[in-house]
């Protein structure tokens, strides 16, 4: 028999997480100052890697075994650009993004020292560029959309329930914003993230 004890004991100091989320993904939203003023830093993934090939992204990847999302978002920028620890100050925790695919996003906005070199890796990166905050604040994005629609299966016990096969499911929507900078187009979560974070300058 349960008892409360057991329950105590293992919910003591729980840390909340989101209900479903198979998988965690730490990325730098990263800050350079350059000569046309401040500017956000983006990557082209390689041709070769097998998902999302040829997009723009920040630099970032999966939470491993005993690491925080902020750890990954360092080792990854240092894996994927060369770029040190040492180089990158910090400045906040952005809003966290849920993806329909179960996984979570945690980006933090980070300044990255001008004079550090960046060398990125050929196995997964393709190109580096930068765009000008300025640049992005005047050319908002254009910002499409898609509808989630529930597919429930002709075996689910809607009578078990207490419900008809009228039941009205849930559905959703997922927001594309698209910035149209010239032959590196910044859309997807790159693109959500953008948005959110210059929302917050306007």
């Amino acid at each position: 028999m349960a008892s409360l004890e057991e329950f105590r004991s293992r919910w003591a100091g729980h840390v909340p997480g989101i209900q479903d989320m198979k998988a965690r993904y730490g990325v730098l939203v990263p800050l350079v100052e350059r000569p046309e003023g401040l500017c956000l830093l983006y990557e082209v993934r390689a041709d070769t890697l097998g998902r999302q090939p040829g997009e723009v992204c920040f630099p970032g990847g999966r939470v491993e075994a005993g690491e925080s999302p902020e750890t990954c978002a360092l080792r990854e920028t240092w894996e994927e650009l060369g770029i040190p620890q040492s180089a990158v100050e910090l400045i906040a925790p952005l809003d966290l993004l849920t993806h329909q695919g179960g996984f979570v996003m945690y980006p933090f906005l980070g300044v990255v020292d001008p004079a550090a070199a960046v060398c990125p890796s050929p196995a997964e990166v393709k190109e580096v560029f930068t765009v000008p905050v300025d640049w992005l604040l005047a050319h908002p994005p254009t910002v499409y959309g898609y509808d989630l629609v529930p597919q429930v299966g002709a075996d689910f016990p809607y009578e078990r329930v207490g419900h008809s096969k009228g039941y009205r499911w849930r559905g959703g929507k997922v927001t594309v914003p698209i910035y149209d900078w010239p032959d590196h187009p910044i859309w997807g979560l790159t693109g959500r993230i953008t948005r959110r974070l210059l929302e917050e300058m306007g």
